[in-house]
């Protein structure tokens, strides 16, 4: 006989689950949150039961008992960006173990549209907040875990003590890419990247002059081309732009900020004739799958992109569950990958 409450369209409730399984409403309380306390046979009677009704369990009560929900939130900087999707997965691995779900949102670079999600994040409780911000210095980064949502910033390295961060090492990063372009003999060098509001950019650009500094160069050496925004459409103008200006003034080389933008110049190099690395060698920065697949496999920075994203989580998870968590500033470093876009297939 179907129940009645199945055959009405509703949720069988917790009372209808104790009922059939011939068990007290503490007993289910107990298989929904603290199985371990159950034995087994009485939990498979449970279950069985909650099986045989078609009960799923109201998130939305237990939410409101606890004052917190099951669900870490990531807001990244662009969704079109491939790094950022790989930095979630490792959020999705440490949440998924800890038995909590994602809700993955897209900043898409916009000041307007990041505050929208905060406001909306806190109102459904979610257990904790990892961000990726336009502006590190923003104060809703502080009050965020003044009224009890945690937040941990990804891909950025803060020291103020109110926060966790998650970085790699951009200034050694650029460093990396700037000696290696040095190495090889380019004098003129430009560095390809924007907006100027996002730290990554500025850490980038600021550790290439630091390496043009310690080969004894002239910081100002570094030939800044400004985009506004980190897409390939982006370092397609770029590349539109380069290819304009005086043979004996054009740079030999050029570091962008990060992958999408160098995998646009080369789109724009090859449709203009320019022959890479002989003409233009280029540098990108993340080291994204894409990076190696281009029809000239580019040479990156590459950054444990998961990793990220995992120790973040982690990071998270602590600090929302431990009273004694202490913030941690977490740097790791990068490595520079060598591809033709610089070497040449030689």
């Amino acid at each position: 006989m179907v129940d009645d409450t199945r055959r009405r369209g509703h949720t069988a409730g917790v009372k209808a689950v104790a009922a059939a399984a011939g068990v007290s409403l503490g007993t289910v309380s107990n298989v929904l949150n603290r199985p371990e306390m159950v034995s087994p046979l009485t939990r498979a009677k449970v279950e069985a039961a909650m099986a045989s009704l078609g009960f799923v369990r109201n998130e939305s009560a237990r939410q409101l008992r606890a004052g917190s929900s099951r669900i870490l939130a990531y807001l990244m900087l662009d969704a079109g960006n491939p790094f950022f999707t790989d930095v979630a997965k490792g959020v999705e691995e440490a949440a998924r173990a800890a038995g909590l779900s994602v809700f993955l949102c897209n900043s898409n670079e916009d000041v307007e549209r990041e505050a929208d999600y905060l406001d909306l994040l806190e109102q459904q409780r979610v257990q904790g907040v990892l961000i990726t911000p336009i502006d590190q210095h923003s104060s809703r980064l502080r009050t965020l875990p003044a009224r009890g949502t945690p937040v941990v910033v990804v891909d950025r390295a803060i020291d103020d003590g109110e926060h966790c961060s998650v970085a790699v090492n951009d200034i050694l990063g650029s460093e990396l890419a700037i000696a290696h372009l040095l190495e090889l003999g380019h004098e003129r060098i430009a560095y390809v990247g924007g907006p100027l509001t996002i730290g990554q950019v500025v850490d980038r650009r600021d550790g290439g002059r630091t390496a043009l500094r310690k080969a004894g160069r002239s910081e100002d050496d570094l030939i800044e081309i400004t985009t506004g925004a980190l897409t390939v459409a982006e370092g397609r103008g770029a590349g539109q732009r380069l290819a304009g200006l005086p043979a004996s003034r054009r740079p030999t080389a050029a570091f962008c900020a990060n992958d999408l933008l160098a995998l646009g110049l080369l789109q724009q190099c090859v449709s203009l004739g320019l022959r890479v690395p002989e003409d233009l060698a280029i540098v990108g920065y993340d080291d994204i799958e894409f990076a190696e697949a281009a029809a000239v496999p580019l040479t990156s920075v590459r950054q444990p992109r998961q990793l990220l994203g995992r120790t973040a989580a982690e990071l998270l998870l602590d600090e929302s569950s431990n009273p004694d968590h202490e913030h941690q500033r977490v740097t790791f470093t990068p490595e520079l990958v060598v591809r033709t876009s610089t070497r040449g297939t030689a």
